[in-house]
Order: C-alpha cells, then sequence, then structure tokens
C-alpha cells in the first residue's frame, strides 16, 4: 500500500531507542523526514547515521530532556525558525513511570510524570498544530499503553499519567477534527523493548524468583503467547499518519496480542 507519506516532516519523540526508533525508521521508509528527539545524543546520532544512510531525506535530531517541558519548547521553536520549516506529524512517545504501589507514590512522581507525558505533549502539540490548521492537515500520534483500558497491577503513577494522557487526546481529537488534523492513541501491550525487560527484571526481584518466570507468567496470559515488536507498533502507526485514515479520529487503538479481554 502506497502511504503517500513522501514530502511530509515529523517530529518523533523518544525516538533513540525502543518503540520510537522503530517508528521513524518505518516513517523514513515511507518517505518521511524525521526529526528525532531525546535526551541521550550517542544514541540519536546513532539512529540518524541508520536512517541517513538508508534513506535519501534530510534527517536531522534535537537533544532534549522532557523533564522540562520550558526547555524542550524553546529547543523546539530555536529549531523551527532556524530550519524555516513546520511538521506536518507529531509522534508523541515518552519513557514509562517506574513499578510502584499508587500507595507509595510521592505527589512528585506524579508531578514529575505529568510533565514528562502529558505537559510536554501539550506544548509540542500547540507549537505545530498552527501549521497543521493552515496546511489543513496533521496527524498527532500518542504512544500510550493497554493501561487506558484496563490498569495494570504495580503499575500505580503510569496508570493515571495514561489515563490522563488519553482524555486530553480526546478533547483535542474533538476540536481540531474540522482542520483535517487527526489525533489518536495507540495502545501497545506487552511489547519487547528495553521497558519491558526492566519491568520483568524488577517483578522478578520483587517476588524473589527468576526472570524467565515472571516472563513465562506474562506470555501464558497473552492469547498470542508472544511479546509484541516494537516494529508492529509503527506499522500502524505509519498508516494512521497517512491521508488513508483521514476518518480515524479520536480513537484508542490496542496492539496487545489479544490480551484486553474488551471488546
Amino acid at each position: 500500500m502506497n502511504l503517500s507519506l513522501k514530502g511530509t516532516r515529523a517530529l518523533v519523540c523518544g525516538s533513540s531507542q525502543g518503540i520510537g526508533k522503530e517508528i521513524a525508521i518505518e516513517l523514513a521508509s515511507e518517505g518521511v523526514e524525521v526529526i528525532l528527539v531525546a535526551r541521550n545524543e550517542k544514541k540519536l546520532d546513532s539512529v540518524l547515521n541508520q536512517l541517513s544512510k538508508k534513506y535519501d531525506q534530510r534527517h536531522k535530531y534535537i537533544v532534549a530532556d522532557f523533564r522540562n517541558e520550558i526547555d524542550l519548547k524553546n529547543k523546539i521553536e530555536k529549531f523551527i525558525k532556524i530550519n524555516k520549516f513546520n511538521f506536518d506529524i507529531l509522534i508523541n512517545n515518552t519513557g514509562g513511570p517506574p513499578p510502584g504501589k499508587i500507595e507509595e507514590a510521592d505527589i512528585s512522581d506524579f508531578e514529575k510524570y505529568m510533565k514528562m507525558h502529558l505537559h510536554c505533549s501539550h506544548v509540542l502539540s500547540q507549537l505545530l498544530l498552527p501549521n497543521m490548521k493552515k496546511n489543513r492537515f496533521g496527524r498527532v500520534l500518542n504512544i500510550i499503553s493497554i493501561s487506558v483500558k484496563s490498569p495494570i497491577n504495580n503499575l500505580g503513577v503510569s496508570n493515571t499519567v495514561r489515563w490522563a494522557m488519553a482524555s486530553w487526546a480526546k478533547t483535542l481529537s474533538n476540536e481540531v477534527a474540522e482542520f483535517g488534523i487527526t489525533v489518536n492513541n495507540i495502545l501497545p501491550g506487552f511489547t519487547m523493548t528495553e521497558r519491558l525487560e526492566s519491568l520483568i527484571e524488577n517483578s522478578a526481584k520483587t517476588q524473589k524468583v527468576l526472570p524467565k518466570k515472571i516472563k513465562n507468567n506474562y506470555l501464558n496470559i497473552i492469547p498470542s503467547k508472544r511479546f509484541g515488536e516494537p516494529q508492529e507498533i509503527a506499522y500502524l502507526v505509519a498508516f494512521l499518519c497517512s491521508r488513508k485514515s483521514g476518518y480515524i479520529n479520536g480513537v484508542n487503538i490496542p496492539i496487545d496480542g489479544g490480551y484486553l479481554s474488551s471488546l
């Protein structure tokens, strides 16, 4: 399927590794000019080299820390001004909060991750939406979690933040739909990334068992009997960024191998 994305530009957050990296690679393969954003410059440079060697577009990266939304905003504004262009696509994707019970969470934990997820997504959207409205085309994709539909045990702060993101996105989708802009949420299930590996290790230590046991416990509750691959998230992102998906708006789409029991 030709998604006709050649000539568009995307700002892909958290694109130095994991799902964000695969999204950047997939969009580049469809002809999108990708601007990577993350805080680890060494990893960003590695991904940029990978894109530049394989694809012809002028890909770039921005080093920014999502723990500081003001600094992030300033860097994106400066980048837009210097390079004299705007974006058609925004991929909001940020590392999730660490595991832990919600009753043990500090207020500072909620504040920190609300800033990294909700506040930064809001700031970036405000920067990019004017150009999308002008062109009467835009795509905002938020990589969240299946916890939006079913909270995951021992991820108290994460569950809370993800719900806030989903509600914000649905509200925004209604406001911008008339301008040809869609806002959708992708809800990855158990996907083989550095974060999942970390969660498995943490659970193993907490329960005082081998990581293999935790891994098998997860696999047993997934109908597909396997973990998802980051590329599988990226394939859907590419489609939702295209004009072919123009009437899909304001929805939460799980990619979870059938894990969720709800329809």
